[in-house]
């Protein structure tokens, strides 16, 4: 039973982090508006060099959001009307909606249950003479499968874009970090992700020399020299005074990242500790008052940040009524994603149906996300998983 003195947790308390660089990040926002310098300049050149280096990559690119990322990364491998883009059915919508915007087709794929990512077993059967590109979400935090994607990608030869937006930082089990392993890699800078700014910005990165230039000319309207377009592009710059919030907080992220993962296993203790933990993951939960917890697939592969848990998800029987039971309690919870792409209704031109990808409709229906912010206490914890118990009990 729960003996602490908490009564309220909010999902994400972005006012304790503000709190902890208040100095600097108001410093960083007065310089900037003395400067009077807001799209691009010296502020998202230092970002694009710190960005590059953390990242291990040749050339991170600044944009306007992630899923202008997304966008830009499209437009810069000449995706075209009718193209075919494979993706997971559950993730966030931009990750469709991106596809869909340049007048191509979604492809969608089914999840593994334990991790949230795409499933890559059996990814052949997805790809057709149309496909040009498969995206990978590395979804919560998680790295996907790479070698199996990037040997698919290969033998198929399309291009490979890392959904990135949810794993600044993460490492994959041969220790690169997400966004360096594709050809191009997407990041969003959006205020809930572990690496938020102060409204929208987003990051592209690749390897690659000419996709790099491309993109460079593909944000700023396609044009090297201005009212001198060579290409037709978009206003996908990212603005100084995000990049100016985000040089000061990227040298804590690794920080931030340890904490997460740091609450992630107090989390999995206690919830053991309560009796709440199904011994397996499965794809069922057998009306019984126990959760699935996330897994960590690379947790022994030697990598310091395997997951950095942008989101803490667990499976329960009866979600909706948890939810309802937490929100009572005052305790933050989100539904990360109730439905899977095949089953919006703005894709039902593309013919999917109800069944065909059981195990993203499962994680849609049984899914919950709980806090996980750096600054959350032990004893918030210990509330949020006493009430949890309280409920399922």
């Amino acid at each position: 039973m729960y003996k602490g003195n908490v009564t309220e947790v909010p999902l994400l308390d972005l006012k304790a982090q503000y709190k902890s660089l208040k100095k600097e990040l108001d410093e960083a926002l007065i310089r900037t508006a003395e400067s009077q310098y807001f799209i691009l300049g010296k502020e998202v050149e230092t970002l694009e060099k710190n960005l590059a280096e953390y990242l291990e990559v040749k050339h991170a690119i600044g944009v306007s959001s992630g899923t202008d990322a997304l966008l830009i990364a499209l437009m810069a491998i000449d995706i075209k009307p009718n193209d075919k883009v494979i993706m997971p059915t559950y993730s966030f919508f931009a990750t469709a909606g991106v596809v869909a915007r340049m007048n191509a087709n979604p492809v969608f794929t089914d999840i593994y249950i334990d991790t949230f990512n795409i499933k890559t077993d059996n990814l052949n059967e997805y790809y057709s003479k149309d496909v040009k590109a498969i995206i990978p979400v590395h979804l919560f935090g998680q790295s996907a499968d790479m070698d199996s994607i990037i040997e698919f990608a290969k033998s198929k030869n399309i291009y490979v874009i890392e959904d990135c937006a949810q794993a600044i930082g993460t490492r994959y089990k041969n220790g690169k970090r997400v966004g360096s392993i594709g050809d191009i890699g997407c990041f969003s800078f959006f205020p809930s992700k572990n690496l938020g700014c102060y409204g929208d910005a987003g990051l592209v990165t690749t390897n690659n020399d000419e996709l790099a230039e491309k993109i460079r000319l593909l944000r700023v309207h396609g044009a090297k020299q201005r009212y001198y377009h060579e290409i037709i592009g978009g206003n996908f710059r990212i603005d100084a005074i995000q990049a100016a919030v985000l040089n000061v907080k990227l040298p804590h992220l690794d920080k931030w990242s340890n904490k997460r993962n740091e609450n992630a296993q107090n989390y999995k203790k206690l919830f053991k500790d309560y009796g709440l933990v199904k011994d397996e993951n499965l794809n069922a939960l057998d009306n019984d008052n126990k959760v699935i917890l996330p897994k960590e697939v690379y947790k022994n592969s030697g990598c310091s940040h395997y997951h950095i848990y942008n989101q803490f998800k667990i499976l329960v029987n009866d979600r909706n009524g948890l939810e309802k039971h937490l929100i009572e309690n005052k305790i933050g919870c989100a539904i990360y994603y109730p439905v899977p792409f095949h089953q919006q209704k703005c894709f039902e031109y593309l013919g999917y149906k109800k069944g065909d990808f059981p195990n993203a409709e499962f994680c849609a229906e049984h899914s919950l996300a709980l806090p996980i912010y750096p600054e959350l206490t032990f004893d918030q914890q210990e509330y949020i998983v006493s009430k949890i118990a309280e409920y399922l009990k």
